[in-house]
């Protein structure tokens, strides 16, 4: 399994370095409000990669964050007038309802932020004990840059065309600016009643110091895998390594890996252009999570992913043509042809991530089982289904219909009868927001749980 690695700018082998197990960390949400496709293209490769991994006869141990203080999580609660922990709730339930709707393996450990105080403050403290932090005359504690001298080597920084010097007490600022930024953030007023005590005063950590400690208690001083955003390379994965060696004088991570940005039908992403969709935007619109997925993943990591609807319409189409197919298959003997479009398969997807290519070789199983017959492919299918998660496995996995949603279906199946179509459409649309795929046919209406 050979993966591209941001630190070293090239493609390198990747091995475990104990107990063949790769131990992972995914920047995950702020939960400040619901996460968008946007942040769903990174979860979804990051999915991806840790189901590669177990492809490949690995273990993996995957922690992802969830922060759940910082400016915007603050900002939100103070305004809603509500504590932080109840604010974040939300956005905390929401997430994981959202990750299941894209059948994302969950990670084996989701730490919040603030239940790691104490780690937080710890490592602050033995950065100013090295005399690599100090406090400021705001109370504030920050970390020089200029006494770490591995400063920039994941970004490639030149300093000399930098902007240094300033201090950066924001969590999120110009990636221009490579000026000393906060480990720990003294008390303002308008933190209201978000703060920790700490022997530099009240106040809250600094964003980029939630994951470096969060990782380190959970995976260990040095670790396998990193990954998240493109956008967070720099500053947040930057400051992740530098308080972390400037601590421990060992390299933090080996391996360091992140995805391109989405836009919408070609342009960034942003509500004032109306094309900012939430999971639940295009759940409500009548897609399904498994349309979603298709689309987010049949991209490389590496490379820009345009999102547009026409890509959700040819991701239902392919979808169906590959049920069909596997409605057909069997199991038995793997046919010598079926088996070659597996060997593809695994190339593509040891290669980088290589999902396009990968899907490519699905397709080229589908359409030889489609014309020399499907016996002895149903393995190979679910194969492929251990990368991909987006294949329906039919009467083989179906499961049992809740009465709410059988309810539904009663419904349907009368507004149909008196053909109203608006009606019929609105109850399909309520079944796939539960989670449920309705299919009409000749016989009536099945549903399948997406």
């Amino acid at each position: 399994m050979k993966v591209y690695n941001s630190l070293t700018r090239g493609v390198e082998t990747l091995a475990p370095i104990a107990d063949n197990t790769i131990r992972l960390y995914t920047c995950g949400p702020t939960v400040y409000n619901f996460a968008h496709i946007g942040n769903f293209r990174a979860y979804t490769f990051e999915d991806i990669l840790r189901r590669v991994v177990q492809f490949n006869g690995m273990k993996i141990k995957q922690v992802m964050n969830l922060t759940d203080v910082d400016d915007k999580t603050i900002r939100g609660a103070n305004a809603a007038a509500v504590p932080l922990t109840t604010y974040t709730k939300t956005y905390k339930d929401a997430f994981f309802a959202d990750l299941k709707m894209l059948n994302i393996q969950p990670a084996e450990i989701y730490p919040a932020a603030t239940d790691h105080i104490p780690e937080m403050i710890a490592l602050v403290q033995s950065l100013v004990d090295k005399g690599i932090a100090y406090q400021s005359d705001d109370k504030s504690v920050y970390f020089n840059v200029r006494k770490f001298p591995g400063y920039g080597k994941l970004a490639h920084i030149d300093f000399d065309h930098q902007q240094t010097g300033a201090r950066c007490a924001a969590d999120e600022y110009d990636k221009e600016n490579v000026g000393d930024f906060a480990l720990w953030k003294a008390w303002e007023e308008s933190d209201g009643p978000v703060g920790w005590d700490s022997p530099w005063g009240r106040g809250r950590p600094g964003w980029h110091i939630e994951c470096s400690a969060m990782s380190m208690k959970y995976l260990g001083e040095t670790f396998d895998l990193h990954t998240g955003g493109i956008d967070n390379l720099f500053p947040h994965h930057e400051n992740e390594i530098a308080q972390a060696e400037a601590s421990t004088g060992k390299e933090f991570v080996k391996t360091w890996m992140h995805c391109a940005h989405l836009k919408v039908n070609g342009e960034k992403m942003s509500k004032s252009l109306g094309n900012f969709f939430t999971l639940r935007d295009l759940l409500e619109k009548g897609w399904t999570g498994r349309e979603i997925r298709y689309v987010l993943i049949n991209a490389h990591y590496r490379s820009g992913l345009n999102f547009a609807f026409t890509a959700l319409e040819d991701a239902r189409k392919s979808l169906a043509r590959i049920d069909a197919c596997v409605e057909k298959a069997t199991e038995g003997a793997v046919p010598e042809w079926a088996q070659r479009h597996l060997d593809d398969f695994t190339a593509a997807v040891n290669d980088d991530l290589n999902i396009p290519k990968a899907f490519a070789a699905l397709f080229e199983l589908v359409r030889d089982a489609n014309g020399k017959g499907a016996e002895g492919t149903l393995g190979v299918f679910r194969r492929m289904d251990e990368v991909l998660g987006v294949i329906f496995f039919g009467k083989a996995e179906k499961a049992a219909v809740p009465a709410e949603i059988q309810a539904m279906l009663d419904e349907r199946a009368a507004a149909r009868a008196a053909k109203n179509w608006a009606e019929s459409d609105r109850l399909r649309d309520a079944i796939a927001a539960a989670g449920w795929l309705v299919k009409d046919s000749r016989e009536g209406q099945s549903v399948t749980k997406k």
